[in-house]
This record gives C-alpha cells, sequence and structure tokens, in this order.
C-alpha cells in the first residue's frame, strides 16, 4: 500500500521530516531482517525518540488503518520484523538511553534501543551480571530480546529473557500508554501482562521501557571441553551431570560438521576426529567452579569421553568459548545463504533429533550441520546453499518443514528462542492446535482491534 501525502506529512510532524525514511534505497534495507528468504518492501520506516512520538504514531496509524512493525536492530532469525503487509515499519533505534541501574534492587531501566551488550557491560561495571545472553548480543537490542523472547548460552542455569523482565512501558495500537510490573520481584496484581508481552513479537503493543532484573556477579566461571565418538555419548554426559545436582553456567554442543568448520574458522586447535564435541562450564564462588569443574570432568570421562580438558585461564576459557559462538559465521563461510533455524526437544531426545536432522538432510541433498544448547535440548541446525539456486532453496523450504514437524512428534517445539514470525507461522497451529490458536486471535483482537500491528504474525 502506499501513503498519500498528508498522512507521511502527519508523520514528518510528530517525529520530524528527517525521522521519516520513504526512499526506495532506505525502504530496501528495511525490508528483510537477519532471516534469509523472506522480504517485503515497506512504505516508510518511522525513527521515533519518545513514547509519546510512538503513541501519535500508532494513533495516526489505527485511524488510517495503516499497518505498523515494530522493530529493533532486526537481527532476530524468524522474519518477525519483515513488513509482510507493508505499510510503516517503527524503527526503535532512537530510543537508546541506559534510564537507571539501580546497586540495591537488582534492576535496569532502559529504553528499548539499548543494545543488549551495553546493558550487560554497564551491569558489569557495577560489579553486577545481567544474564540473557543471546549470539547477537552486541547488536541485538534488549526490546527486540524481549518481543522474541530470546535465550542464549547461560539458558539452562539462568533461563531466558522473559526470567529478567520485572515490567514495561508500552504502546497499545490505539495510542494508549500501558505500564506493567514494575520495580518489584514479587507482584501478582492482575493478569501477568508482563509475561504476555514478552515473546509477542510485537503483535499486541510497543515497547518503549523495560524494567530488568539483574543479579549479582559471579566471583569466578571457567570453560572445558570433552569429545565424544557421538552425540548419543555426549548426550548421555549431559544427563549424567544434571543428575549429579549440577547446573552448569555453560552446556553447549557442536556436531562434526561444525568442529570441523569452527576449527578452519578459528583455528582454535579443536579436534577433528570427534563425533561431538561438548562444551561445559560453570561460574559463582570460587570453590564452588572448581569442584563442579572437576566433577563434570569427571563424569565426561565416565560417560565415554575421548578426550576432557579444563581451560588452564581466563584466555583459553573465552577461546574456547569463542568456538561455540563463531559456529554460525564458521558455517557462513560454505556458502552466500546461511539459513538457521532453531527447535527444541527434551534433553533425552537430542540426540534423536540431531539423527533425524541428518536423516532430512541427506533425503533433500543439503548440507545442515547442528549446533546448540545441549542442556536445554535447544538445536539450532543450520542450511549453507547458493540462493541463486532455486531447486536447493525449494528442497531447503521442504526440508526445515519436515524438521519442525519431526521436532513436534519428539515432544517437542518448532522454536525454542528465535520466534515463530514469518518462518514459522505455518507450523504454529501444529504445535498449538486450533483451540489454544484460536484463544491467541481472540488475545491479539483484545490489545488491536484494528489489527495494524504486526499483521500477518502469530494470532493474526
Amino acid at each position: 500500500m502506499a501513503l498519500d501525502r498528508d498522512f507521511a506529512g502527519a508523520l514528518a510532524d510528530v517525529v520530524g521530516a528527517g525521522h521519516v525514511h520513504q526512499a526506495p534505497g532506505d525502504l530496501a534495507v528495511y525490508a528483510r531482517d537477519a532471516t534469509p528468504l523472506f522480504h517485503q518492501v515497506p512504505d516508510a520506516v518511522v525513527f521515533p525518540a519518545t513514547t509519546e512520538q510512538v503513541a501519535r504514531v500508532l494513533r495516526l496509524a489505527t485511524a488510517h488503518r495503516v499497518p505498523v512493525v515494530p522493530r529493533g536492530a532486526g537481527s532476530n532469525l524468524c522474519a518477525a520484523t519483515v513488513p509482510v503487509r507493508g505499510g510503516i515499519v517503527l524503527a526503535l533505534t532512537r530510543m537508546t538511553q541506559i534510564l537507571e541501574i539501580s546497586t540495591d534492587e537488582l534492576l535496569a531501566r532502559v529504553q528499548p534501543g539499548v543494545t543488549t551488550a551495553r546493558l550487560a557491560d554497564a551491569a558489569t561495571a557495577r560489579n553486577l551480571l545481567y544474564a540473557p545472553d543471546p549470539g547477537s548480543r552486541t547488536t541485538a537490542t534488549v526490546g527486540g530480546n524481549i518481543a522474541t523472547c530470546a535465550g542464549g548460552l547461560r539458558g539452562l542455569k539462568y533461563g531466558v529473557t522473559r526470567n529478567y523482565v520485572l515490567g514495561l512501558e508500552a504502546v497499545l495500537p490505539t495510542g494508549e500508554v500501558v505500564r506493567t510490573g514494575g520495580r518489584l520481584w514479587k507482584d501478582v496484581a492482575g493478569y501477568d501482562l508482563t509475561r504476555l508481552l514478552t515473546g509477542s513479537e510485537g503483535t499486541l503493543a510497543v515497547i518503549t521501557e523495560a524494567t530488568v532484573a539483574l543479579l549479582p556477579a559471579p566471583a569466578e566461571s571457567n570453560t572445558g571441553v570433552a569429545y565424544f565418538e557421538s552425540l548419543t555419548e555426549a548426550s548421555r554426559a549431559v544427563g549424567a551431570i544434571i543428575s549429579a545436582g549440577i547446573v552448569p553456567a555453560t552446556l553447549e554442543f557442536l556436531d562434526r560438521k561444525c568442529v570441523a568448520v569452527v576449527e578452519e574458522y578459528a583455528g582454535l586447535g579443536l579436534r577433528l576426529d570427534a563425533g561431538a564435541l561438548l562444551l561445559f562450564g560453570e561460574d559463582g564462588p570460587l570453590a564452588t567452579v572448581a569442584a563442579n569443574m572437576l566433577r563434570m570432568r569427571q563424569i565426561c570421562a565416565e560417560t565415554g569421553a575421548l578426550e576432557v580438558t579444563v581451560a588452564e585461564d581466563i584466555v583459553r576459557s573465552e577461546a574456547l568459548l569463542a568456538a561455540r559462538r563463531c559456529s554460525l559465521p564458521a558455517l557462513s563461510r560454505l556458502g552466500s545463504l546461511t539459513v538457521l533455524e532453531d527447535v527444541t526437544v527434551p534433553r533425552p531426545r537430542m540426540p534423536e533429533m540431531v539423527g533425524r536432522i541428518d536423516e532430512i538432510a541427506d533425503r533433500f541433498d543439503l548440507q545442515i550441520a547442528t549446533f546448540g544448547h545441549a542442556g536445554d535440548g535447544n538445536l539450532h541446525p543450520t542450511c549453507v546453499l547458493d540462493p541463486d539456486d532455486e531447486d536447493a532453496v525449494g528442497r531447503v523450504h521442504k526440508a526445515f518443514a519436515e524438521v519442525f514437524r519431526a521436532a513436534i512428534r519428539l515432544d517437542g517445539t518448532i522454536t525454542g528462542e528465535h520466534g515463530v514470525g514469518s518462518a514459522k507461522l505455518p507450523f504454529l497451529a501444529d504445535r498449538l492446535g486450533a483451540t489454544q490458536l484460536g484463544l491467541l486471535r481472540r488475545i491479539k483482537t483484545a490489545f488491536d482491534p484494528a489489527g495494524i500491528l504486526n499483521p500477518g504474525k502469530l494470532g493474526s
């Protein structure tokens, strides 16, 4: 849909003419996010600087029935910020203030455009920890993390983004401003709208401020690596570690394909003859870290590890964590298009799920490697291909459709941390069922009666 001149002028009156972009080159940048194979050009990109400006833009959009898609850095991996029905992309990247960090209340207040890494660094400077740790933390924004309920490497021990959101300021599509939750760690007055908005992918309201929980920074941390013949043996070690009463800060895996490309990319000295690499780590008091690292090393050896090493210093520990963090850039060197997905299954069924992924890859003649969070069963099958090969692109869509359905059959889910967006919308009914999907749609209507906010996603 093309925006008429009067409407575009009204937007300029709200945010300033320099903050309404309609040039084709500018629009093309916001036609996609970090999810390949999905794109749609918006009619305008609007950059508000205040909650009041967001409210006025939404009131205009509702009155004129113009779609609005809230967006942070666009680093999400589910096409959640692709404007599938055109309209306005509402880019919140001018709202970048850290408003407060309270050491006595263990919280921070931030605007949605603050990057996760910047908040984490600000917390660290106060000897505090902001625990959510998504892979795109250096570019991803806190608002975007909340909208998709991002996870990360520390998810097993510390939880995901929703575990740290105490309160939100958000603007409804009607322009009304609501404040949910607040500064309290305990508050059960009314329905938990804070939790409802967390993970709603910009379909219910636009987040303009967040109050998030912080923790005391751990005194010590360390990392180790164990190599196994296969993911089955590695999974056995994961179960034994958790059964021993240890909830590690890090428990990640790479399959054989990932180990090879990561080693070629980063030259970390990884062992190439193993079928799986298990990265384990702990943080906390010095004595606890030492004891748990020793016990995890022993458990890996007892469950058949080919080799187990523990980092001798912080430099090596960071290098081992880099092996996991660089999995995606390492794989992306194998082709010009990288499709990274996520599914989650119960921990004991993780080897079976990886086996299904490998079988699907072979059947569709695709190169798919898998890495992910061994501690919580969240897998990231990643395919590398040539985007100009239309046949291969078609096979990728079919292959990942089977991957999603396989996860559901194994009592899992179609997404553990990336979100639904456009990429997984066709499989949402399979995961939730018709009754629950109908409830989502009724909730959506209650928040957004005109249906303008990120239409075509979730309950739309």
